[in-house]
């Protein structure tokens, strides 16, 4: 897991992977632990982060086919959805933050049908 310096490079490049692995829960507590002191000291980025493990229990809900999966789904991608935007050049670890919206945004047309 995670050493105390936060290592939110590693924790991205790990949600990243676990998401094509379809590991969506995995990919959710990876992220949620370098999320945690981001948010502690108001990090720019904790957001976007909180957004995009939102968006992974998206999913999870979706492969567990839970009952009202529909209305679940779109309540639970919301946060990534308000927070995506934050996603811009001069964030650090810009290119694995896209990395990882990107992959959301292809899940999401994968399972257009939950969306739209």
């Amino acid at each position: 897991m995670l050493t105390m310096n936060n290592d939110l490079e590693g924790a991205l490049k790990n949600y990243i992977k676990l998401l094509d692995e379809e590991e969506y829960f995995e990919v959710h507590e990876v992220l949620e632990e370098a999320w945690h002191p981001l948010r502690l000291r108001k990090d720019p980025v904790a957001n976007l982060a909180k957004g995009l493990i939102n968006g992974a229990i998206t999913f999870e809900h979706i492969k567990r086919n839970r009952a009202n999966v529909k209305n679940k789904a779109q309540m639970v991608i919301a946060s990534y959805e308000r927070h995506k935007h934050l996603c811009i050049e001069t964030i650090c670890y810009y290119g694995l933050f896209k990395e990882a919206c990107n992959k959301i945004e292809n899940l999401k047309q994968m399972h257009c049908e939950i969306f739209n």
